[in-house]
């Protein structure tokens, strides 16, 4: 079995790549946020959801050679691509669709110059052995081609830290790791799990997290440490647990002025610079 640690491309332990994904510019095309978020000041940008159609930046129904210009765009703004949301694969259609489906957006990523392809499992219980059956196939793929395989909490069946390391751990390649969500963890419990509390359940486990605050009853757009996520105890725990290094990507914001979203995104930036330094 082919195994892979975090991509060499992501830097040696110890050290952290800041990013922002486009999300929080959704209502605009994805080359309007990679010009914010560039000009907030990170050097790492995570392609989520945009305002073109599909909703996702990279997708499984796209050309190998739109993903590979699309990565092309990033660097032209002297910043690399970290993260790389594809949205949903075929797998409720069959295994062996999933299994395509899946291969498709490793394809695309891998052509953006992307070393993490985020998931974000099934809310289907139904679908759960098929949908990580698919994962299992593609790990190695994966791996050739420099992709590391992520999920994150995000409801379903992958709500919590311990279900997400135990689905983690049914896959069993070190390829297939955990991107965590504490703003998520609060949202899918609806508030009763702190991200705190959780963060000790998947001890090495994760290699990034979607930095997202929350704050009752079900608000994540938020800019990070506005909210009542303790990010800086959260870390701590995880660092505790292995994760001493690696992406640290801003998903959300506040947007209730859209002509300040990019001075949000700066200062979630200096946030994050100044919890990784204390």
């Amino acid at each position: 079995m082919t195994t892979l640690a975090v991509p060499a491309a992501c830097g040696a332990a110890n050290s952290w790549q800041i990013g922002c994904f486009t999300r929080p510019w959704d209502h605009a095309e994805y080359r309007a946020a990679l010009d914010a978020i560039a000009e907030a000041g990170y050097q790492f940008a995570g392609l989520m959801s945009h305002g073109g159609k599909p909703r996702t930046v990279i997708h499984v129904n796209q050309a190998v050679e739109e993903a590979a210009a699309i990565g092309e765009e990033v660097r032209k703004r002297g910043m690399q691509t970290i993260s790389v949301w594809g949205g949903d694969f075929p797998v409720a259609k069959s295994l062996e669709a999933g299994i395509e489906g899946l291969k498709k957006l490793i394809a695309n990523c891998a052509a953006c110059r992307c070393p993490y392809l985020l998931l974000g499992g099934t809310s289907k219980p139904e679908l759960t052995e098929r949908y990580y059956n698919a994962v299992a196939e593609c790990c190695d793929y994966a791996a050739s081609r420099k992709v590391m395989l992520t999920v994150k909490p995000h409801g379903g069946t992958n709500t919590t830290g311990p279900q997400c390391r135990k689905l983690i751990q049914t896959v069993g390649h070190k390829n297939f790791t955990l991107w965590y969500d504490p703003g998520n963890i609060y949202y899918y419990t609806k508030g009763e799990t702190d991200p705190v509390d959780d963060a000790p359940s998947v001890a090495g486990v994760v290699s990034g997290m979607c930095v997202k605050d929350f704050r009752p009853p079900n608000e994540v757009m938020l800019t990070p440490g506005t909210g009542k996520v303790n990010f800086r105890e959260v870390l701590a725990r995880l660092k505790k647990g292995g994760f001493r290094g690696g992406p640290l990507v801003v998903e959300c914001l506040d947007r209730t002025d859209l002509t300040k979203l990019t001075a949000e995104a700066r200062k979630a930036r200096k946030f994050l610079e100044e919890l990784v330094a204390s």
